[in-house]
């Protein structure tokens, strides 16, 4: 009888067509056509022109000044949505039944809010708009100044002897204002990509 000198013989395949995709894989990849020296990435975003039936995808430049306020109004607009939280946890804690914010804690949160949209409002007031955003600015800032007064409302409200009213009445004219902000940011973006 013959003697097997490898019990496993079929241990050698795997490793023989391994070996096999490398060579083919390098190979492949060295046929390959290298890539044009010029070769740049598109900047983003885009604009799509369609004329008849072919159609054409150019890189839109944005101004490095319109970048700049872009991204200092998208963080600002960060920043309330935060206060906007905050906001609504405050008054749906004290209006709880049982609370669970009390008028203490309330009162100084919501004056914690009132300076923060307070040191928010100045540093919009900052900003200095490109020409192809002042219009979108105006807007953002009548919608700082309401979130502004709300705030201080709310807090008025919170101290004044009436039932609530006021108070709840500034929440919601905080987080309206809060939401116009940010569909203006929105606004601004697509005014600065040229899509509106």
């Amino acid at each position: 009888m013959a003697v097997n000198l490898d019990p496993k013989p079929g241990r050698w395949i795997l490793p023989l067509v391994i070996l096999g995709m490398i060579a083919f894989t390098y190979f492949f990849v060295r046929e390959l056509p290298a890539a044009a020296p010029d070769t740049t990435r598109a900047a983003s975003p885009t604009t799509t022109t369609t004329v008849g039936s072919s159609t054409t995808t150019t890189p839109v430049v944005v101004d490095p000044a319109v970048v700049a306020y872009l991204d200092e109004i998208d963080e600002i607009n960060d920043e309330l949505k935060i206060l906007e939280t905050e906001m609504i946890t405050v008054n749906d804690g004290f209006d709880a039944d049982p609370r669970t914010i009390q008028y203490g804690d309330a009162e100084t949160r919501l004056d914690a809010i009132v300076t923060a949209t307070g040191a928010l409002s100045d540093r919009f007031d900052a900003l200095t708009p490109p020409d192809l955003l002042i219009v979108n600015h105006d807007l953002l800032k009548t919608a700082m100044d309401l979130a502004e007064a709300a705030a201080q409302n709310t807090l008025d409200g919170l101290r004044s002897t009436d039932t609530g009213e006021q108070r709840r009445a500034g929440r919601e004219g905080f987080v309206l204002a809060v939401a116009d902000f940010a569909q203006e940011v929105a606004n601004a973006h697509n005014v600065a990509e040229g899509t509106s």
